[in-house]
């Protein structure tokens, strides 16, 4: 069964969680000194996360954005989320093609001081791209778009805040 345009974000956020997975088992292996074991880990989530940038366009090229339908103070908490998650994901981009290039040519050196920023602030895009799936879709979906009927939302319209 082919998988609907409205299932991509679902698939999206199943390919950050596998992303973080991934990027902990690496730091990990380096850590312990296992170089190869962390250059296939990093390889593999360089090519999840290449899966998730795919399905993501091709989720916002045909349906845009899912609506936020949270009201009150969770609303600019939301924004505020999903404003440095976007910003942080644009600095992401020309950073880890950056250190991957100084790994695979083994600029070491070069390598670790890039990626001092570059780890963290790809784990925070894959943390954040969750939350930011889970309060859009789960929590509080907009409730005229095609995420309300999935499920009760988990909190009333009272308990929102």
């Amino acid at each position: 069964m082919p998988l609907a345009i409205t299932d991509l974000p679902h698939l999206n956020a199943a390919l950050n969680a596998a992303t973080i997975a991934l990027l902990i088992a690496a730091f990990v292996a380096i850590r312990s000194g296992d170089r190869q074991r962390h250059k296939r880990l990093m390889l593999a989530a360089l090519v999840v996360s290449a899966a998730f940038l795919t399905s993501y366009l091709i989720y916002h090229f045909n349906s845009g954005l899912a609506k936020f339908g949270g009201e009150g103070l969770i609303r600019p908490a939301y924004f505020t989320l999903l404003i440095l998650h976007v910003i942080a994901a644009i600095a992401i981009t020309p950073l880890v093609p950056i250190a991957v290039y100084r790994a695979l040519t083994k600029d070491f050196a070069g390598h670790r001081r890039i990626v001092r920023y570059t780890w963290p602030l790809w784990m925070y895009v894959a943390v954040s791209g969750i939350a930011v799936y889970v309060m859009a879709i789960h929590l509080f979906p907009d409730p005229a778009g095609p995420y309300a009927m999935l499920e009760q939302p988990l909190l009333t319209g009272s308990d929102r805040g």
